[in-house]
């Protein structure tokens, strides 16, 4: 879908009364008019059963407004989402009795309530897409509970650890992208219609019936709070929920491109719509999903901070922050299914991986951790002599499991003026990889227990979301009905 310029936005707003570009993509433009059918639907139910409109107004208004959703339905073109281009469409069809639709509101609530609808339905499908990323993810992570790999800081290797655990925390993080997704939702999901412009009107509109017609859970009490600041905080909100999953994505893109650094590779993509070949390297098969995966999410970052940007260092009642749809989630609903294509694309070399840890250092920590556990030699006694033959082994051309028991022996002896307190079996057993993985203790860490209790906790974590999003979907779909039941029966009275 193409993305809102600065263009468009302007013409978003509802002081111009300019049309709305049904080109700036579907969420921009249909969407949004199709919500403006159902505010007023909702409006003249309401204006109805408050007796601000007699029975034979509203029963009028009513009929224009299904007849106008039926010739858009018809439509190739849809109308704006502006009511002042909207309201002489209706007056044709009603008379002059149509404008008292517009009694006690504005299009100041109206542009609110569209712009919270669109972003109560980004919201859902964002959280869809990105539960379906970590579903892969989760799925990757179950295939690879024992699979050893290296983990890195400062950008070196430190440290082996599972390919479970790494992506464990890596969902871990999205999850929590998702809770910042329902919360939000929950401040998104508050009705503003009833608000006019910024101080309500004469008339006595239940402002609560509006919402729920609507689908809204509540209502933004303080009018003026409604439709100027209000909207800015909700999707502050929401775009700093896709910022900061935009960010762990990016992430994650480097650390598998890193991989590509090395002439063999542990862990590659397959499949010809994620791997790009060069045109004159015959031999080159590149990353392309992992480089559009860190592009496509720091421009996606970069849009979120645009929705700060527009909102900062502006008066309330300017129309830069309220769009109606201010935070525009094609991009990120590209990127979530991106994320979710790459972990089903992954291929791990299993071997290739323990062989990395092989190749270096990484399990010097154990060695320290043993000598204190096993013959209590003080911690940093035991960093020293790990550090030591590990600079030895480097120097040597030797990983650690390669080094010769007695080099071992004389170099802690000339350290310590004490023979080394472990054999030979037992210092292979600690320096190896699966001792040390497969050995941890603490809450958290790679040992298998820890895997499945986490595996199993963030699957159900995940499956929470879906069954959220499925529920919101359902609480809408209700209230639409309701809604058009009431404005039906509505347009059927004699």
């Amino acid at each position: 879908m193409a993305r809102s310029t600065s263009l468009q936005r302007m013409k978003n707003s509802p002081d111009t009364g300019q049309t709305r570009d049904v080109n700036a993509g579907f969420r921009c433009g249909g969407q949004s008019v199709a919500f403006l059918d159902e505010i007023n639907k909702a409006s003249v139910v309401v204006l109805a059963e408050t007796g601000i409109v007699t029975p034979d107004a509203a029963r009028r208004i009513a009929a224009g407004i299904l007849t106008l959703i039926e010739e858009d339905r018809s439509q190739v073109s849809r109308w704006s989402a502006d009511y002042l281009d909207y309201e002489p469409r209706l007056l044709a069809v009603v008379g002059a009795d149509a404008s008292r639709l517009h009694c006690g509101r504005s299009r100041q609530d109206i542009s609110a309530a569209i712009a919270r609808m669109n972003l109560r339905a980004g919201l859902l499908d964002e959280c869809n897409a990105l539960t379906q990323a970590r579903g892969a993810i989760l799925a990757l992570a179950q295939q690879h509970v024992a699979t050893i790999v290296p983990a890195y800081t400062h950008g070196v290797q430190a440290q082996p650890t599972t390919l479970a655990h790494y992506l464990l925390a890596l969902d871990a993080a999205l999850g929590r992208s998702c809770a910042r997704m329902r919360a939000a939702y929950g401040h998104v999901n508050q009705g503003p219609l009833g608000a006019a412009a910024l101080t309500t009107s004469s008339f006595a509109l239940d402002r609560h019936r509006l919402a729920a017609l609507l689908g809204f859970e509540g209502v933004v009490e303080n009018a003026y709070d409604a439709n100027h600041l209000a909207p800015v905080d909700t999707a502050l909100e929401v775009a700093a929920a896709l910022g900061i999953a935009a960010i762990q994505i990016g992430q994650f893109a480097q650390d598998l491109h890193a991989q590509y650094a090395v002439s063999e590779p542990w862990m590659t993509l397959q499949g010809g719509e994620l791997v790009g070949v060069s045109s004159i390297m015959p031999q080159k098969r590149n990353p392309a999903a992992l480089e559009q995966l860190r592009v496509q999410s720091s421009v996606l970052l970069g849009e979120m901070q645009a929705v700060a940007l527009l909102a900062h260092n502006v008066r309330t009642g300017m129309f830069d922050y309220r769009a109606y749809d201010p935070v525009p989630s094609s991009h990120a609903l590209a990127v979530f299914v991106l994320l979710r294509k790459v972990a089903e694309g992954l291929v791990v070399d299993r071997e290739r991986a323990l062989a990395e840890v092989h190749a270096d250092y990484s399990t010097a920590t154990e060695l320290a951790d043993a000598l204190l556990q096993r013959a209590d030699v003080p911690f940093r006694v035991g960093y020293r002599f790990a550090s030591a033959l590990t600079d030895f082994g480097r120097a040597q051309r030797l990983s650690l499991r390669d080094i010769p028991y007695r080099e071992a022996a004389r170099i802690y002896e000339s350290m310590n003026a004490q023979a080394l307190p472990l054999n030979a079996p037992a210092l292979a057993e600690v320096l190896s990889p699966e001792f040390m993985v497969f050995g941890r203790k603490g809450l958290g860490g790679p040992q298998l227990p820890e895997i499945d209790r986490m595996l199993s906790g963030q699957q159900r974590a995940a499956a929470a979301d879906v069954a959220w999003a499925q529920a919101r979907r359902s609480d809408l779909a209700q209230a639409e009905s309701r809604l058009h039941t009431a404005v039906t029966a509505l347009a059927a009275v004699a």
